[in-house]
């Protein structure tokens, strides 16, 4: 990662020094590169942002969710062979899946860091409080996609290989940064104003510091909830975390985007950018909806049975037969009748033949498949659900009922109020749909005490599909895909099939997948011996347990 950075950087200098007979000492021959010593922090900050879904390098969150996300069955595969699918991990050289750690330690990294250096010596205390909580969010996020990452070293621009830290070290320094933000956010001396702050945040927040201070809370309450299978788990620190977090649609974290004809200006999966067409195995990202989210909204899954949600049609595509169906892990969709097979993403009918067109503009595109669609980075439906599962670990079922039926109503608040465009006419969600879907008995249990984890977890896979898919993620590593509620003899995700057999990735051995190794183009090229030590040179190396989902 820094060889290769370092290497070009000194070879450009040698021959700058060669040519003009420079002999000046290279920090001040050649400081940066990419731009002057000193900049801005209002021009940082919305680089920064952008790194929270997908920049305009093609980096961020959504560039990897379209591997993960098959992990957790969000997506499958429109044909079959798709390692990711059965549950594979990143192989050979390949970079796939590693756009989290690029952001973080070159998006992010160094710029996030003189933000907050710059932002306090220009007692601009707003922005080097926003960038601390973009770096816990970043770190949170690295650490529950990879595991054990190089944090104490991570950057020391003197160093060339970098030693591993456990992911336990990391979650500890999220917290230690968001407690540093929040200190930050509240001061209201210096240069620190909303106005001065809209300038570099016009894409987020507009400036608002008391919503920046609830998206440090919402980071705190995940960091206190992920470690539900440990001794120390706390429901009463993850409820007070939550109460202070995102509570309202209004609140919710999305990076928005200004949606010109420039394409880096545009969501990553609109049809602009254009990466969601790919066939091709070892890219397979020609993504559709998977048969475990459609039976989950059309009724024909175990636990939901017969109840046809409404909001299947803001998030899901339909068929020519007007039905919600999807597609089966590394089977593709060539097997299915043509009248049954969903519509891409991007609104193009796979009936008669499969196609995998990219559209001239996103008039049939919808919810985060549109250009200048915002992206979710946390919103107020995850936090009612985290609130809702803690309280019922707790043992407050009545706290839990109340906070999962607040988590189902303001997934249907923010669909319909945020996510509505192009939606069918006749499948535009009314105030009486809405109240049926939640009046149903097989959705919301009679009493308190009939409430269970199936109901919370499954209702939060729903409401975070597509855009909160490392979260979802984490969620089934916490309960390694298949564990059972005690009592109920039932698994708490209903219906979701493991891969086995063929559909499981043969390197695999047989276990499923819990991390993504390291990126290669850094890694496995400069810190081979550090990776070693930490076991991650192995083939199986992803189907290694996380801390946080360990005892």
């Amino acid at each position: 990662m820094k060889k290769i950075i370092s290497t070009l950087s000194i070879t450009a200098i040698l021959l700058a020094v060669f040519v003009t007979s420079c002999n000046k000492k290279i920090d001040d021959a050649y400081a940066n590169p990419n731009a002057d010593v000193r900049v801005p922090v209002e021009t940082i900050l919305p680089g920064l942002i952008s790194c929270m879904a997908g920049n305009g390098a093609g980096h961020g969150p959504l560039n990897d969710y379209r591997f993960i996300g098959k992990y957790v069955q969000n997506f499958a595969f429109c044909n079959t062979g798709g390692q990711y699918d059965q549950m594979g991990g990143t192989t050979g050289s390949s970079d796939n899946a590693a756009s989290l750690w690029r952001i973080h330690y070159f998006d992010i990294g160094q710029n996030c860091m003189n933000m907050i250096k710059w932002g306090q010596e220009e007692e601009k205390w707003n922005y080097a409080g926003v960038g601390k909580a973009i770096f816990a969010y970043s770190w949170l996020a690295l650490t529950d996609y990879h595991g054990e990452v190089i944090l104490k070293e991570s950057f020391n621009t003197g160093q060339l290989t970098f030693k591993y830290d456990t992911q336990e070290d990391v979650y500890n320094y999220v917290r230690q940064l968001c407690r540093e933000s929040i200190d930050l956010l509240n001061r209201t001396d210096g240069k620190s104003t909303a106005t001065n702050l809209a300038v570099g945040d016009q894409y987020f927040y507009g400036g608002d510091v008391a919503k920046w201070k609830k998206f440090v809370y919402s980071i705190m309450a995940r960091s206190f909830h992920h470690l539900t299978n440990k001794a120390t788990y706390s429901a009463d620190s993850v409820v007070k975390y939550c109460d202070l977090a995102i509570n309202d649609n209004l609140d919710n974290a999305m990076v928005k985007f200004a949606g010109t004809s420039v394409s880096g200006t545009n969501n990553f999966w609109g049809p602009l950018r254009g990466n969601l067409g790919s066939t091709s195995i070892g890219t397979e990202t020609a993504m559709r909806q998977s048969t475990f989210i459609a039976n989950l909204m059309n009724g024909a899954g175990t636990f939901f049975t017969g109840v046809q949600d409404p909001r299947a049609w803001y998030i899901l595509r339909g068929n020519t037969n007007g039905t919600i169906k999807g597609v089966d892990m590394n089977k593709g969709q060539t097997v299915i009748a043509a009248a049954d097979r969903c519509e891409s993403f991007w609104g193009i009918s796979q009936n008669p033949s499969v196609s995998n067109t990219t559209p001239s503009n996103d008039a049939n595109c919808r919810f985060i498949f549109r250009n200048a669609a915002p992206f979710p980075v946390v919103t107020a439906t995850e936090i009612a659900f985290i609130k809702a599962e803690a309280l019922y670990r707790k043992g407050d079922k009545p706290g839990a009922l109340a906070a999962y039926t607040d988590g189902i109503s303001k997934h249907f608040d923010m669909l319909t109020t945020q996510f509505a465009t192009n939606v069918p006419a006749a499948k535009v969600i009314t105030p009486a749909m809405k109240a049926a879907y939640m009046a149903d008995p097989k959705v919301m249990p009679a009493t308190a005490a009939a409430l269970s984890l199936s109901h919370i977890m499954l209702q939060k896979y729903i409401a975070l599909w597509g855009y909160d898919v490392l979260e979802t993620w984490t969620d089934m590593r916490r309960y390694h895909y298949s564990d059972q509620e005690t009592g109920t003899g039932r698994q708490v995700y209903v219906d979701f099939v493991k891969p086995s057999g063929g559909d499981l990735f043969i390197n695999n051995n047989g276990k499923m997948v819990y991390r993504v190794r390291p990126r290669f183009n850094s890694e496995y090229v400069w810190n081979i011996e550090e990776l070693g030590r930490i076991g991650a040179t192995a083939l199986d190396y992803h189907t290694k347990e996380m801390w946080f989902s360990q005892p």
